[in-house]
């Protein structure tokens, strides 16, 4: 029988939960209950108290309640209920979370949510649902279900959206996935600009043997990709779009923060990378971008996505970084260049052409490599069909000199 793990301050949501745990009773399911609460008792019994939870963030609920300090509650019992999670999962006690909350319930309960792997079953009844979650959902595949009247009290709506957020725990957890071949993942980074030659280098990778995960560099794409590395799931990595790089130095919308780059060269993961998409820096509709870029070359990719061209100063520091990060790899990395363009608009004759940035970027990018990295420049685009069978055969040789060094 599967085991659904309620988290939540049952200190004063005591009702909602009992409500919850009647519907996946009703389900056959077994419920294990984690009150996060900290002003008051428990107002139904539970199986792991908060004084349980503050101790294992190293803390004292009643110092904290004698703090009254909420913010600093929140942050001690956030980390009660990651290693809480953790340790009932790593002991097979649960099977699934489910959580409701405000802002503050939803990141304790989605913090504990995060340390738990991919695949675990997270759904988080929440009154921020409907808003920008990304930093509650961080790279883990937590369910957000608005809660659409705030969570208080069993009322007309509250008791359906409550009863169904229960159905949906309880489908994920007794789901069967069927079985599969598995194969050893790659992990390839991509772009609408990049599309065609990720595709076919991802085909050749897979015809060897691998499957091939593809990430969309839109910010999350790439902090979940660089996660999946960190855990160890990915032997390989075909990084051909490194756009969120620009992004990040530039302070467009998808940037993937100063760890980019960074899980695969600290972890020894064979990798290919490539400066791809590095000449453009993305933002909104073409209102939303900031005052202070007027003047500069733009392209409407679509009407909601803006496209900025990068200058070869900024080109010269997005070398100097990407070497930075590159220089810290403790395994087989190569540095794959593409001489006729980055992208599908930086080509001769497209919108973004423009030589002296892109030898800005390469020079930059092998004046900083540090020796031993080796770097391959192709009379190419980064879509051309050569440009990827080399890229794809590069990362298939990278990943058999590892294995031959184990």
């Amino acid at each position: 029988m599967s085991t659904v793990a309620l988290l939540g301050t049952m200190d004063t949501k005591g009702t909602e939960y009992a409500y919850i745990r009647q519907c996946l009773e009703a389900q056959g399911l077994k419920t294990l209950l984690i009150n996060v609460g900290v002003f008051e008792g428990a107002s139904l019994p539970v199986d792991v108290t908060a004084d349980e939870v503050a101790m294992a963030a190293g803390a004292d609920l009643e110092e904290l309640r004698a703090g009254r300090d909420r913010g600093r509650a929140i942050s001690v019992m956030a980390k009660g209920a990651e290693v809480v999670l953790a340790r009932l999962y790593e002991q097979r006690r649960i099977d699934g979370v489910l959580a409701l909350g405000g802002s503050g319930g939803s990141s304790i309960a989605c913090q504990g949510m995060r340390a738990l792997p991919i695949g675990v079953p997270k759904v988080m009844v929440s009154t921020v649902a409907g808003s920008d979650v990304s930093s509650y959902v961080g790279t883990k595949d937590i369910v957000m279900i608005p809660s659409i009247v705030d969570i208080s009290g069993i009322n007309k709506i509250s008791r359906d959206v409550l009863s169904k957020a229960a159905g949906a725990i309880g489908g994920m957890v007794t789901a069967r996935v069927q079985a599969g071949e598995d194969k050893p993942l790659i992990a390839a980074s991509m772009f609408g600009n990049t599309t065609e030659g990720v595709e076919l280098a991802k085909a050749q990778v897979e015809k060897a043997g691998y499957e091939v995960l593809v990430f969309h560099c839109t910010g999350n794409g790439g902090r979940t990709m660089e996660s999946l590395i960190e855990s160890g799931m990915i032997s390989g990595v075909l990084d051909i779009t490194t756009t969120e790089w620009a992004d990040e130095l530039v302070g467009g919308i998808f940037g993937a923060g100063p760890d980019r780059l960074s899980a695969a060269a600290k972890n020894g993961i064979p990798a290919v990378v490539v400066p791809g998409c590095l000449d453009m820096v993305n933002f909104g509709a073409r209102e939303t971008v900031p005052a202070r870029f007027e003047g500069r070359l733009f392209y409407q990719h679509n009407p909601n996505v803006t496209l900025m061209r990068t200058t070869p100063e900024e080109c010269e520091e997005l070398g100097k970084r990407i070497a930075e990060h590159l220089n810290q790899s403790t395994g087989p990395v190569s540095v794959a260049i593409p001489l006729r363009g980055i992208s599908v608009i930086s080509a001769e004759d497209q919108p973004f052409y423009w030589p002296e940035a892109d030898e800005a970027l390469f020079r930059s990018l092998k004046k900083n490599l540090r020796p031993g990295i080796p770097v391959a420049e192709l009379d190419c685009n980064i879509n051309d069909a050569p440009f990827a069978e080399f890229c794809a055969k590069l990362l298939l040789t990278l990943i058999e000199e590892a294995k031959a060094t184990v």
